[in-house]
């Protein structure tokens, strides 16, 4: 039901022309970056500050207006659509960098400041911040989803790596969890819970984040493999041989094949990995001849080093644009993204069943991943309104999760939930799950946040 009156009229007080009803508006944030969709939101609201957050929040309580916070509008399982219609709060204009503090190595920012930005900012100070999902994503909505990316096998996640925040409740109370030490046992880790709840529990208006220091020297390369098989072989053994990676990504054939073309390339279209180490100049000298002789020992031929910092940003921005380069295999195909992660040593098998599959199917469907934390993607592509073709990419997606969760994995290794991941969680948590829905009914009673996603449906 659109918003009642008395409702539009206080947040219209609240935001002035920072509220739309515009349809252009409304159908910019009912867009997703996959096959998910959904109807557009009935409004849209620009907040500048904490208060206003928690103001309108009050006003939608009051009046049951579900509320979605927005951040880039990034996510890949249809995180923020408003499947119940309500109010958008987008969060892009509460970009601010507050904080920097480099004798704690840490900074405190609001929701809307990209992790490009971010790092741009830190240039002149000798830390960055790591996590890196690929699309230049909003911290706030890296947080919700509990992002990671390239370089998590050194770095860890955002869940390593947010130390506290701010965060607007339903009811519109601010509370502030975590804090600025190293380390607490002061009660239930609040920070815990909302990094990745998906906006379900709250908004959130404010990070503290951990960086970390530049390193001395940084070298990347990428490398062929003649199989499947013997890339992601090479991968197992390089994770358990302990050489400290910063990034070991693969990518299949037909990834390649794809980057080729978008990129103008000329890599031979075989599977590759992408690799990068960090460290001292003589650190990451011996990690990179012990890794040279590992993937030598894999079949891995034709290094190409990227020595100078253009070099390095060319090629992971080539890795990058794996996901459109992909999308472009088809013509108006859309993407059913799977996101699965397994324990390492299941790993080559993992990948080895869900390339069998695609190919058993049909289907066009490039595979590639963060594998050095044992999480792999699927882009299967399909044609829109093409109801087989999506039923045949939904099965492929569920297989893949069954034998990630039949290895004691899981269904998201990094995307989130969404919807679309939404139907395996009893699978994944069984009478867990149920918790969670207590827990949003505790600090959600009214159920107006981000309705619809992550927890089960109230009787």
């Amino acid at each position: 039901m659109p918003i009642p009156p008395p409702a539009l009229s206080a947040l219209t007080e609240i935001f002035g022309d920072r509220l739309s009803l515009r349809a252009a508006d409304r159908d910019h944030h009912a867009g997703s970056e996959t096959f998910h969709h959904a109807p557009p939101p009935d409004a849209v609201a620009w907040p500048l500050t904490t208060e206003e957050v928690s103001r309108a929040l009050s006003v939608c309580n009051e009046h049951r207006v579900p509320v979605i916070g927005w951040g880039t509008g990034t996510s890949l399982e249809g995180h923020a659509l408003a499947t119940h219609g309500g109010l958008v709060i987008d969060l892009s204009r509460m970009d601010r960098v507050i904080e920097v503090r480099p004798g704690d190595m840490q900074v405190t920012v609001q929701p809307g400041v990209t992790r490009e930005a971010l790092n741009t900012e830190l240039r002149a100070t000798g830390l960055f911040f790591p996590v890196d999902p690929g699309a230049n994503a909003s911290l706030g909505g890296m947080a919700a989803t509990r992002a990671s990316g390239t370089t998590a096998v050194r770095y860890g996640t955002m869940r390593d790596n947010v130390l506290a925040l701010e965060v607007v409740l339903a009811d519109g109370r601010v509370i502030r969890t975590g804090t600025r030490a190293a380390k607490s046992s002061a009660g239930y880790d609040l920070t815990a819970l909302m990094v990745g709840s998906e906006g379900t529990l709250g908004i959130i208006t404010e990070l503290t984040l951990r960086l970390h220091g530049q390193p001395e020297q940084v070298a990347a390369a990428v490398c062929a493999f003649p199989t499947l098989e013997s890339a992601v072989e090479c991968v197992t053994a390089t994770i358990q041989s302990g050489i400290p990676m910063a990034r070991i990504e693969f990518v299949d054939a037909l990834s390649i094949r794809a980057v080729n073309a978008y990129a103008h390339r000329s890599y031979p279209e075989t599977p590759h990995l992408f690799v990068e180490f960090n460290g001292s100049a003589e650190s990451v000298r011996a990690d990179a001849e012990a890794f040279g002789d590992l993937a030598r020992e894999c079949g891995g031929t034709g290094f190409d080093w990227a020595d100078t910092p253009e070099e390095r940003a060319a090629l992971w921005r080539m890795r990058h644009q794996a996901y459109p380069a992909c999308l472009a295999l088809r013509a108006g195909a859309k993407g059913v993204v799977t996101d699965v992660c397994v324990p390492m040593s299941h790993l080559a098998g993992a990948v080895a069943a869900a390339s069998a599959d695609i190919a058993a199917e049909g289907m066009t469907g490039p595979i590639l991943g963060h594998v050095g934390d044992g999480n792999f993607h699927s882009l299967l592509l399909v044609d829109p309104g093409d109801a087989d073709q999506l039923a045949r990419a939904k099965g492929i997606a569920r297989r893949m999760a069954e034998r990630a969760l039949a290895v004691r994995g899981t269904i998201s290794g990094e995307h989130g939930i969404g919807i679309g991941k939404r139907p395996l969680m009893a699978a994944e948590h069984g009478d867990g799950w149920a918790v969670m829905g207590t827990i949003k009914a505790a600090l959600d009673p009214n159920n107006i946040l981000n309705p619809g996603k992550l927890v089960p449906d109230r009787n």
